[in-house]
Order: C-alpha cells, then structure tokens, then sequence
C-alpha cells in the first residue's frame, strides 16, 4: 500500500522576508535563481528564515487593564438608522452604536430567555467598550494572526426610535418576531495572539481589538483559507484572506413590512415574495449563498472573490488553497461537488465524489438529487434543514484541504475521509482514495481539516445543524470531537486504511466529557513558557473552535480566576496534550470570539478558525537532471541511450518531518511512455543512499503517478543526498533474472532545519 502525504509539507514559496513593522514596509521580493553543477535550474521548495515580528505585550495583560471602567449592561440591542460600513472595508471592534436596555442580573448576552425557553433576543453592546474605532493600518494580518468567523448577533431595529408611534413593540407582540440579523457587527474577525499573557492555565485571554468584518458586508460565513500573498507576480508576504457563505448560522427569510413598523415580517415557512433576511449572505453587497469573499490582508478591503451561481442557500462547505497551482477547492453543500478556481476566482472544473469517487472504494454512484432550497415555496421550513438544498447525504462533501499534492475532504455525518490526487497542471487527477472512517462516540460531519509537520491529521467534528427560529441553537453542540490520526509505519496488511485504527482525541471545554468542538480547527506556532508566540517552531499548538468551553459547575471557583465562564470562542492548547492529558484543560488557553460572556445557552454561534503560520527556516533544493540509462539494462523495447529525455521526469519533491525523522515524497512522471509500473531504490543494498554515509529506504516499490516516498537518515541539514532510483515493470522483474530497468540518478538538497527541533 502506499504512503503518501504525511503532514504539512515544506512548500515552494519564493523567499519573501516579512516586513519589520506594520507600515513603510520594505520587503525584498527575490528569487535565489541558481543553477547547479551541470547547469540545471535550482527550484525552492520553501521560506527561509525571515526576521520575527512578535507584537509584545506586556506579561499582566487582564480584562481590567484592557476595557477599564464598568461594562454597559445590556439585553438586546434597540438600533437606530442603520449605519453604512467603514469605507475601507472592514473595521476595528468598537463601542456600541445605539441605546440599549439595562438588567439588574449585570452582563451582556447573545440571546435572553423568557420562562420556558422560548425568547431569544438581540445580541447587545461589545465589552471593548474602551476602544474607539481606530484608523487602519496598512496591513491587517501578520504571521500568527488568527481568523475566526461565528454569527454576527440579533438586534430589534427601530426599537426605540424617536417616533413614538413605532417605538418599541406593541402589547402581545413577540419580540422575537420582531428580532433580526445584526448587519452591524462582525461575522469574521482576525485577532492578534501573539502574547497570551502568561502559560497556559485554563484562563480567558484578551487581545487587542480585532480586525472585523461585519454580516452587512459578507453576510455569515464559516469557511476561510488564506491566500500566499503572492500580488501581481511579486510575493509580498502577506495573505489575503477568503470566507464562504455558510447556512451553518441558521437560515432566516423575510416578507416586506406589513404593520408599518419599519421592520419586514419574519418567516417560519415558504411563501410568496420571501426574500433571506439582510445579514444573511451578504446580499446589500452583491452576495448570494455561493459566494466567496475576499479580505485583502493589506488593505482590510473586502470584494466578492467568486460565486458559485447553482447553490440554491446551503452554502459553502470548506475552502482550501493550493500555493503550488495558485488555485482554490471549495466544496458545495448543494451540489456535492468540489469546485476548483483559479487565482482570480474563475470557475476551472469540478470534481464529482458522489459518482468519481465512491465507485473507487466499492460503494455504488450517487448523483446529486436536485434538490434546491426554495424560500417561496411552502415545503421550505427554516427550523427543518431538509428542507434546505442539501445534497444526499452520501455525497454531501464538508471539508477540504491541499496537503502533500492531494486534496483530502470529508463526507457525510459518518464522516469518511477521501483524498484525490492534484495532477502537474493543477487538475483533478482522477484516483479518488478512501483514506478512513472516522472512529468517533458520534457520527458527526467533520468541517475541518488540518495536517501538521509531523506527520498528523487533525479532524474536528461539528454537531448537526440545528435553527432555533428565537437565534439560541445553530448546532447540536455538546458532544463533537478534535481527533488526530497518523500513519501506520510500517503499513499493517491486516487493515483496510494505511491510517491507525484509533484515533487520539483533545480534551474540548471544561464541560462533562470536553467534547465542545463547533467544527473549526487550524495549527499555530508554538508558544514560550510566558505565553509569547514562537514563530520559529511551526505547527506546536493546536487552535480549535468551540461552545461553552469555561461552563463547568463543579470547577466553577477553580475556573472563576481564570475569567468569565460563558465563552464561545477559541481553545489554544500544545499539540503533545492529547487525552488523557490536559483533562480537564487547564493546560489550554481560551478566547472568546465577541466578548459577550452571559450566554451560556447558546450553541453553535462560533465557525472555523485559520491561522496564518508560513513556516521558518526550512528551505530546500532539487535539482532537475537528466536520468540515464546503464546498457545492457535499458528496455529493450525502448529507444537506446544517447541524446534522449530523461525516461522519468521529476515534477515535484515535498520533504516532511515524522516521528522517524525526515521523508521526501516524490511525484515523478513515465515522461517517455515506458510503461513502468514499479519504482524502487538503488543501488543493488537498497538500504544506502549514494551520498556515504546517509542512508536511504523506502516502504516498497511503487507505479508512477503517486507519490513515492524514502526515508533519509544519517544527513546532516542541508546536506545534498544522492538518490538512485530503477523505473521498472513488475511483469518483467517476476520473470527472474536480469529485467528492463530505467536508471537514475536524483540529488535531493534537504531541509536546513532538523526534523529532532
């Protein structure tokens, strides 16, 4: 069986020094063009390492020196006219704009809750209340910045307006009939974690006031991927930034005002003239539920990146980057499949799992349904997400992510993962692969996917959607999982898939059982012992999204030292402490995603998470040779050596960091129509490289067209390492004795960074 991709693998991305300050950046944007000994073209395969930028802050940073003075208090919040966003295109966390109502109780909350359960009303004033809306920086996202989306509140419009006839509600008015999607606030934000305040202690950190993106702009949103900054042909080093529409917030539709109040009427079901709420995807700004937005890391500006024109309302399910083909996966809940767009967001193709994919693991085709959400008809219920467009169930594909020349997704609630692999041009390469059923206490969707430097998977689950019509419930939370899977090494025969069988699963929240996830998870760099960000370890620490992750009665005193206890946000913990470590979590730290801490009832408000972490100091070379061929050994049926194209192209070496040190994986090419089926090491020991001294293995042969992987030892970083390889056919060897073998010769130039770091 074959392995291939193991964990983040060290890209080629042109060398691109980072700024050494937020403005007046200089940023040297050259290539280290080169050529070898024989005069053949060196191609980068990563970063080097650039300076550090660490924003510091000082050590006692709390809550009270952050927001000083006394919180207003508030139930919901009661808007004005409605106020046009910031010209640049996003804005900072500001203070609230608009009169709010007063409670005894103290705090602010996401939704209230009459007697019984029923009510949910508006979401009310930030606690950075201290903080007026700042002037943008010239650039909005560093190394380490961190991306979060969840539902951007509720707000009763014209509540208290000054014409007394249409302010506030009338006797035996519902309020939540008249409770609408808060077009004011953030949907998206990206936060500064660069100093957490101190070591990990189960405590809630504050952060400077993020960088936002409001539901008026984008509409709601769950997936985001970052781009590699690459503008105009020239890597600037910093990232834009890129969010889906998302029904995961729930789906709301309205009917024009009847009763004269300023407000449009809600609606439960379908009807003639319904139209989804303001809020909801973004449809001020040109947005509909396929849309992809796109946040310039530079400017804040937001502009619509693309539009997949079939989703009908259930939205995007995940986006995914390829820096190698400068192209972008993103799946469709309504159709199934995957898109695949160019760097400009233009449609290129798509791939189709339910009738491409399944066949290859033995399971029957599945072609989309037809089914489409349809807001004015009566079938449409927007508490009944059947009802909404989905696609079957089979082929419903959630999660996407390039890793190691494959996109890996996810599918179904018994969340399988499949991976397919990306050809030389960037397209589909038509070899869809089951790679495991996910093994989990719930048969959830798996929304995220992630993959390290050491050869692990990260999966988070989100439980399954949910609207509550009064706002408090968006998901089924409680019960979903953060797992990591690795590979077998060596690959165990007896098992279907070449990942292990049992999975290692993350303590999530303090509540009972920790198994908070609201779907959303990404690696970080590592942390010091002070909670200050180490740009120069890659993918130590482990941030996922989650519901009521400080909400624990029983360790209520231990944790109230830490913050407040309601927090729907982000848990930040070091990628070693798996279960039963850190049970309950107090090695974590936690942030809350809109600083409203007396809603402990809500679930599913928060979405994905996306950190931008391009490694360090892990720079290297191949080098593109000539293969040869050492007569008599050449096929016999293939043209004899001479003035020829090598018979095996090199189009791709990615080097990976696992826990038996390092690995190459190589994506070679029959360039001249051989037919070889089988590839392995030389020379005749198989066991040593021809660089003395290093060694080099590999798990098996293996057909072309796949990655190919070897396993170097005994090198020292940096060092080139000469790799010979024999292109063969199965048949020809199974004959015994001498066999038709294509040689070559590959130097790889390895990592400058030790794998041991």
């Amino acid at each position: 069986m074959v392995r291939a991709g193991k964990d983040a693998p060290m890209t080629r991305t042109p060398e691109a020094p980072r700024s050494p300050g937020p403005t007046q950046a200089q940023r040297d944007h050259r290539l280290r063009d080169g050529v070898d000994a024989l005069g053949f073209r060196l191609i980068p395969l990563t970063l080097r390492r650039s300076r550090r930028i660490v924003k510091m802050r000082k050590a006692d940073n709390s809550i009270r020196d952050e927001r000083a003075g006394t919180p207003r208090l508030a139930l919901f919040r009661a808007a004005g006219p409605d106020v046009p966003p910031e010209n640049f295109g996003g804005s900072f966390m500001s203070c609230d704009r608009g009169a709010s109502m007063s409670s005894p109780s103290g705090g602010l909350r996401r939704s209230l809750h009459l007697a019984g359960g029923l009510l949910a009303l508006a979401l009310s004033a930030t606690l950075w209340l201290d903080t007026a809306a700042q002037a943008q920086e010239t650039q909005i996202i560093y190394p380490g910045s961190m991306a979060v989306t969840g539902f951007s509140g509720t707000v009763i419009p014209n509540f208290d307006s000054a014409d007394s006839e249409r302010g506030g509600l009338p006797p035996g008015v519902d309020p939540v009939d008249e409770t609408f999607i808060d077009t004011t606030r953030a949907t998206l934000r990206v936060f500064d974690v660069s100093a957490l305040g101190g070591p990990a202690s189960g405590q809630l950190v504050y952060t400077p006031p993020p960088f936002e993106v409001t539901a008026e702009q984008i509409g709601q949103v769950f997936a985001i991927t970052y781009d590699d900054g690459v503008r105009d042909g020239v890597p600037t080093g910093v990232p834009n930034l890129y969010a889906g529409a998302t029904s995961l917030h729930g789906i709301r539709i309205v009917t024009p005002d009847e009763d004269a109040d300023g407000r449009p009427e809600r609606q439960r079901r379908g009807t003639a003239g319904a139209v989804f709420m303001d809020g909801q995807f973004g449809t001020e700004s040109g947005g509909g539920p396929g849309t992809i937005w796109k946040i310039d890391g530079i400017t804040g500006a937001v502009s619509k990146f693309a539009d997949i024109d079939t989703n009908s309302g259930s939205g995007i399910g995940d986006i995914s980057f390829d820096s190698n083909h400068r192209e972008f996966f993103a799946s469709d809940l309504d159709t199934g499949f995957i898109h695949r767009l160019d760097a400009n967001g233009t449609l290129i193709d798509t791939f189709d799992h339910g009738v491409a994919g399944r066949p290859a693991h033995g399971l029957a085709p599945v072609a989309d349904d037809g089914a489409v959400m349809d807001i004015q008809g009566a079938a449409f219920d927007s508490e009944d997400p059947d009802t909404w467009g989905y696609t079957q169930d089979e082929r419903r594909v959630w999660s996407v992510a390039y890793h190691g020349g494959r996109l890996y997704y996810s599918v179904g609630e018994k969340a399988e993962i499949w991976s397919v692999g990306i050809a030389r041009d960037g397209s589909f390469a038509g070899d869809p692969r089951w790679e495991l059923t996910v093994k989990a206490d719930k048969d959830y969707a798996v929304t995220d996917i992630a993959f390290d430097n050491q050869g692990f998977m990260y999966l988070a689950q989100r439980g399954p959607v949910e609207n509550r019509y009064d706002y408090s419930q968006f998901a089924d939370s409680g019960k979903g999982e953060v797992i990591r899977y690795w590979r077998e090494n060596p690959d165990d025969p007896a098992t279907e898939s070449v990942w292990v069988e049992e999975p290692q699963e993350y303590a999530v929240g303090f509540p009972q059982g920790n198994r908070q996830s609201a779907g959303g998870l990404d690696l970080q760099y590592g942390y010091d012992a002070d909670g200050n960000l180490d740009t120069g370890v890659c993918t130590d620490t482990l941030v996922n999204t989650g519901d009521k992750l400080r909400d624990n009665p029983t360790l209520a005193d231990q944790l109230a030292a830490g913050g407040p206890l309601a927090v729907h946000g982000v848990q930040i913990t070091p990628t070693p402490l798996v279960k039963p470590a850190n049970v309950p979590p107090f090695g974590s730290w936690f942030l809350d995603f809109d600083g409203y801490f007396e809603d402990p009832e809500v679930e599913g408000h928060v979405g994905d998470v996306e950190v931008w972490h391009p490694c360090e100091g892990r720079a290297g070379y191949y080098e593109e040779i000539p293969g040869g061929y050492l007569p008599p050994f050449y096929p016999p049926d293939f043209p004899p050596p001479g003035d020829l194209p090598p018979c095996i192209d090199v189009e791709d070496v990615q080097f990976y960091c696992t826990p038996r040190g390092l690995q190459a994986d190589l994506y070679l090419h029959d360039h001249a129509g051989f037919g070889g089926d089988s590839i392995k090491v030389q020379p005749s020991s198989e066991t040593k490289s021809r660089t003395p001294g290093v060694g080099v293995t590999s798990p098996q042969s293996h057909a072309p067209g796949k990655p190919y992987t070897v396993d170097i030892t005994g090198h020292s970083p940096g060092d080139r390492v000469d790799v010979g390889l024999c292109f063969y056919r199965q048949s020809d060897k199974d004959k015994g004795g001498y066999y038709p073998c294509c040689k070559m010769t590959l130097p790889l130039r390895t990592p400058t960074v030790s794998c041991e770091r």
